[in-house]
């Protein structure tokens, strides 16, 4: 009898209040804990208790239904009622990506998962295969030395990365925005985590997320938030009459762009029956090899987007700031001199220029500049003027005109790819489409090298002007003439004083590029933008005219009209590589299971091997039921992949029970292991691992509903045949359900470890799995197979 691993308790915490559902995940690459502490508020923590974040959406009360971490651990997807999944990173406790997958009300989220991909029609290279089995973790350890391979000089050039050679963006105000994205880019922090640089390690690499609704829709998005569509799976006619089905699981391969999802019925929580669904992902298999170049380009490109329309927010509102109290006492100076009817139809503008030129001030000017305006108003003018003008001048120098830089390069690396790869029609966008991009994308950068000349003149005007309003207070209000009086009156520019009161004060030349236009202009003048003519042309005309003092009512110097035009472009250049994709996504064959009792636990994996042309997908799925905790079921399925196309199904079965007691959960580790947390009668808690994919296990064929006699083994029988691990725990502890995790060198050394959450839904033990679990213990289970 081999003797049992103690393992060894890493991390315990007790999370305050209780987990909604138990909803909890432990972050693969870090010691950080995610979970639902209440049914409405997401929590993130450390081992030690501390709390890192809390989320809530404000005001819709919206719960949380799934969580994942992203395989690196660099994101979490959170699920939420409102139909949206929402992606934190690690370095904000703000949604950074937003993901709407139903309406609320309508559907749940049900699963959410996280895989990568190899890309491209590329043979497999045991350097870039990721660790599979407990047995190579044994023998490599975690420090894997990773050989740096010779230069290729073309790749190098292919994944160059021009936009690191760039100033990094500057963080947006924290007041002043709008929208989901209001605090997304308000932080340094959250700036560099967003627009990491492009890892060329990663180039050969695609993201794919897989979200599961109670309504049987399927949503597929890769690298991190570039939607791809949305998918039904109904079952074959010859299934007969069916029940709709809902995504509950699903398993990937790092090499296979062939997975698999699990299904159940939709209707009620238990279910006897599941069934097993390869999904062909063939634009990971067959398109270009810069796929993951091209997906990782758009969706930086789509955080651009998010990034320039919050700064447009921003400049309306500081643009409108330096218009409104000004506005305020214009009005009412300007209802005083209509009411008094002395003068006409005259306005504060005209009195000021008379007062300038001539010295002499009117009553109701004067009683308004000393009475009303006086000191304090005019310091309130001049500092919501100067305030706004500058933030204005800053948020175009070193926000808007920056990621217009960052646009345009990689409009011009698309560009590349649509004109190398133009007679393709997988790359769903042409060159003409880009190109449309780049014009508007100049438009942009032109009016806002527009904005920052006029801020700058209007700064300096309003500098002569504040200075000479602020003389004329005081010279009104003073009995006497003062010598310091008569010399700032000697000193005075009054050229740039009566400018800025002819041409800035009443309407200031910024709103040809910050004001709101008409819904009929917008409508008129982008049918004309649509119909080929080329934008940057039609703006220059426009804005000639309107230096020229020609009356002209055009939309596009206007910021607000540009962006809404940019992102209408852009998002249909994203939506063609969509729908390109989208097309390239097909359900394999079925495979039904059949239990005598409900499903209680489940857990999938996907292994792979290669040979000539052709990969073999073999997927394992362990399974409890509920009124028979002594027995657990693996079945296993081969498909053929050829080309990114998965062929018939075979199915296999393992039934076994283990001695007398209760299996309380099991998940794999690694290709090898399937780890099952089992509590025997007069016991201490243990963790078996099984080899599942022994021959030994007794694999007979399946069919839907075929019955196959159970492999008994006794308590001895099974501490003795098979690995088993002790689970210190206190006798009050009763795990509820578990999580493995696989050994992390990412950052820092993490060996593979077990996660357990206590029915109390409150207690939370984290366990290291044994780096060298072999040795005698692998011996014996050789020489005494089951």
């Amino acid at each position: 009898m081999t003797e049992p691993i103690e393992l060894g308790l890493v991390d315990e915490s007790r999370v305050e209040p209780r987990l909604h559902s138990g909803i909890v995940a432990y972050n693969p690459t870090i010691e950080l804990f995610a979970g639902a502490a209440g049914p409405t508020t997401l929590q993130v923590w450390r081992a030690n208790n501390q709390v890192v974040a809390k989320n809530s959406q404000r005001g819709e009360r919206a719960t949380v239904q799934a969580i994942r971490w992203k395989p690196d651990g660099q994101f979490l997807a959170v699920g939420w009622s409102d139909g949206i999944v929402r992606l934190m990173g690690l370095e904000t406790n703000k949604a950074v990506h937003q993901i709407t997958i139903c309406e609320a009300g309508k559907s749940n989220i049900t699963t959410i998962g996280w895989a990568q991909n190899i890309a491209g029609k590329r043979p497999p290279s045991a350097a870039r295969s990721s660790i599979e089995t407990w047995e190579q973790l044994a023998s490599q350890g975690l420090d894997l030395v990773k050989k740096k391979p010779a230069a290729d000089l073309p790749r190098e050039l292919t994944f160059l990365e021009i936009e690191s050679a760039l100033p990094k963006l500057s963080p947006l105000p924290a007041s002043g925005g709008s929208g989901d994205d209001t605090f997304v880019f308000t932080t340094r922090a959250s700036l560099e985590f967003l627009f990491r640089p492009f890892s060329q390690d990663d180039s050969d690499k695609v993201d794919v997320m897989v979200v599961g609704t109670d309504d049987g829709q399927i949503h597929i998005s890769i690298y991190d938030s570039f939607f791809i569509g949305s998918f039904r799976y109904s079952l074959p006619p010859s299934f007969g009459k069916q029940a709709e089905l809902q995504l509950c699981g699903c398993a990937s391969h790092l090499e296979l762009s062939t997975h698999v999802l699990v299904f159940k019925p939709s209707k009620g929580d238990k279910t006897k029956i599941l069934y097993l669904v390869p999904i062909d992902l063939t634009f990971i298999n067959s398109s270009p090899e810069n796929l993951s170049l091209l997906a990782s380009k758009t969706t930086t490109l789509q955080k651009l987007l998010r990034y320039v329309k919050q700064v447009q927010i921003h400049m309306l509102h500081e643009w409108q700031s330096t218009r409104e109290l000004p506005n305020r006492f214009l009005t009412s100076i300007n209802e005083t001199l209509r009411e008094s009817g002395a003068y006409g139809e005259m306005n504060i503008g005209q009195a000021m220029y008379h007062s300038v030129v001539t010295g002499h001030t009117f009553p109701e000017v004067k009683e308004w500049l000393v009475d009303q305006l006086a000191e304090r108003g005019h310091k309130r003018w001049d500092k919501a003027v100067v305030t706004g003008l500058q933030a204005l001048r800053s948020l175009v120098h070193e926000n808007f005109l920056p990621a217009l830089e960052r646009i345009s390069i990689i409009l011009s690396r698309l560009l590349g790819i649509a004109r190398f790869h133009e007679s393709k029609a997988e790359m769903g966008f042409t060159s003409a489409q880009i190109m449309k991009v780049m014009d508007i994308v100049s438009c942009l950068m032109l009016v806002g090298n527009k904005i920052i000349l006029l801020v700058m003149e209007e700064l300096e005007l309003f500098h002569a002007f504040s200075i000479w309003l602020r003389h004329e207070i005081d010279h009104l209000a003073s009995s006497s003439t003062t010598e310091d009086l008569t010399e700032k009156d000697a000193t005075m520019e009054h050229g740039k004083i009566l400018a800025y009161i002819q041409q800035y004060m009443p309407a200031s030349p910024l709103r040809c590029y910050l004001s709101s236009v008409t819904m009929e202009d917008v409508e008129r003048d982008r049918k004309l933008a649509d119909g080929g003519s080329s934008l940057l042309e039609l703006l220059r005309k426009q804005i000639k005219r309107q230096e020229s003092g020609q009356p002209d009512t055009g939309s596009y110097p206007q910021v607000g009209f540009l962006c809404k035009y940019l992102d209408s472009q852009a998002t249909s250049v994203l939506e063609g590589i969509a729908e390109a994709e989208r097309r390239s996504v097909r359900f394999g064959q079925v495979t039904k299971i059949v239990l005598d009792n409900n499903v209680s636990r489940f857990d999938v994996r996907l292994s792979a091997t290669h040979a000539g042309d052709t990969w073999r997908g073999v997927t394992h799925t362990a399974v409890i039921t509920e009124d028979d905790d002594s027995q657990f079921y693996i079945f296993r399925t081969s498909i053929m992949i050829t080309n990114g196309i998965s062929s018939s199904v075979t199915s296999e079965l393992s039934r076994m029970t283990l001695g007398n007691g209760k299996i309380l959960d099991l998940k794999f580790l690694y290709d090898d292991s399937l780890l099952v947390l089992w509590a025997p009668k007069d016991l201490s808690l243990r963790l078996i691992r099984i080899p599942h994919k022994s021959e030994d296990l007794g694999y007979q064929p399946y069919t839907a509903g075929s019955q196959i006699t159970p492999h008994e083994l006794t308590n001895e029988q099974v501490t003795s045949v098979f690995l088993n691990m002790i689970v210190p725990c206190q006798p009050d502890f009763v795990p509820a359900q578990m999580e493995i995790k696989e050994a992390s060198a990412e950052r820092g050394k993490l060996p593979p470890r077990l996660c357990l959450l206590g029915n109390d839904m409150q207690t939370y033990k984290v366990f290291a799995l044994p780096e060298d679990p072999f040795g005698e213990a692998l011996k014996s289970r050789r020489e005494n197979p089951v």
